[in-house]
């Protein structure tokens, strides 16, 4: 009998062990943040607020995603991230939300005959 109570202990002691490696403890928030997306014609002298976290997807048209590169003023607050094809999906030109702050950001176009899109990002903290 007193086996058995035992081996009944020690299979609820693994069980909890083991059930505990299953839960997740992070200090980050778990929700997926929705990216604002835009098109790049909106941009111009626009303030974009975005939370950190979260992401400009610009929409560039008929203009080729990978055309545009981005300068941030403050790469503490926020980078661009390059637009580019891969395996025949599309992926824009983005501006991600790094840290508190705020920004200017200049868009050009490679293309030329498109005067550079000048914005301003603020970005407020996650809650």
């Amino acid at each position: 009998m007193k086996i058995s109570k035992f081996v009944v202990a020690s299979v609820l002691v693994m069980a909890s062990i083991g059930l505990s490696g299953c839960s997740s403890s992070s200090d980050e928030p778990g929700d997926v943040i929705a990216p604002v997306t835009m098109d790049a014609g909106e941009l111009q002298g626009e303030t974009v607020d975005l939370v950190v976290g979260q992401v400009l997807n610009i929409n560039t048209g008929d203009l080729a995603v990978d055309s545009y590169t981005g300068e941030v003023a403050d790469e503490k607050v926020a980078e661009f991230v390059a637009g580019y094809v891969q395996d025949g999906t599309t992926f824009n030109p983005g501006i991600s939300a790094l840290a508190t702050g705020e920004s200017s950001v200049t868009l050009t176009n490679s293309d030329g005959g498109i005067q550079p899109l000048e914005f301003t990002v603020v970005v407020s903290p996650r809650s």
